[in-house]
């Protein structure tokens, strides 16, 4: 049976704060295919970064390791593992999901000049470029 996991099972499986609730996710874990959605993976980071402030190298492995599991299946895995090529090389992972969803797109629209810079300069030769709205 598949079964889609929230933030809090992640958080609980990766930091074992609440040693009941981490039991329990890992017991998830181990009976159950998982799936995992991009917004569940953004809001993991999220919680890793601001709430426990784990450094990016140690969000990065956690994530990974989370999307190497055989049993699990992560929501448009290429864009999510192009992201996370992405993120390790200094981009926000929120602004990585954005540009790397749109695969049908020739190109990412935004007002955001930092991101446009960042997208050129880490996505060159791949895909496509981010540009600033007319």
């Amino acid at each position: 049976m598949m079964i889609a996991v929230d933030t809090n099972v992640l958080v609980r499986l990766l930091v074992g704060d609440d040693e009941d609730q981490a039991t329990r996710a890992a017991a998830l874990f181990e009976g159950n295919e998982i799936h995992i959605c991009k917004t569940v993976l953004l809001e993991t980071e999220w919680v890793l970064r601001f709430s426990y402030e784990l450094d990016g190298a140690a969000i990065l492995r956690a994530l990974r390791g989370l999307a190497g599991l055989p049993q699990v299946t992560i929501e448009d895995g290429p864009a999510v593992a192009e992201s996370l090529d992405l993120l390790e090389a200094g981009m926000d992972l929120a602004d990585a999901l954005h540009v790397t969803s749109g695969r049908g797109a020739a190109q990412f629209a935004t007002f955001d000049k930092r991101l446009q810079r960042r997208a050129d300069a880490l996505e060159s030769g791949r895909r496509r470029h981010a540009v600033i709205c007319p």
